[in-house]
């Protein structure tokens, strides 16, 4: 394999922002639990933990919307995630 070969073998990094930090990511596509780690370390658990994703910037065909569990996206450079986590009480 040559060095060129190398590299493109090699995922792309881009550059998303969780929650208001910068992150640099080496995939075309996130789940649904990997934006959630990227968004809290640790991650919240229990029975009454709701976890709610949104985005914006993202791909031509579906620029912003919400992520539900089980799901992924399509990221993109500059992609924007929200993720909250809340207690049903």
């Amino acid at each position: 394999m040559t060095a060129v070969e190398a590299d493109k073998s090699k995922p792309k990094l881009v550059t998303i922002v969780v929650n208001g930090r910068q992150k640099q990511v080496p995939k075309e596509e996130l789940s649904f639990d990997e934006v959630v780690a990227l968004a809290f370390d640790p991650v919240p658990t229990g029975d009454n933990v709701d976890i709610t994703i949104t985005y914006r910037r993202g791909q031509g065909n579906k620029p912003e919307g919400q992520l539900k569990p089980g799901e992924s996206v399509k990221v993109k450079d500059g992609m924007i995630f929200d993720v909250t986590a809340t207690d049903r009480s």
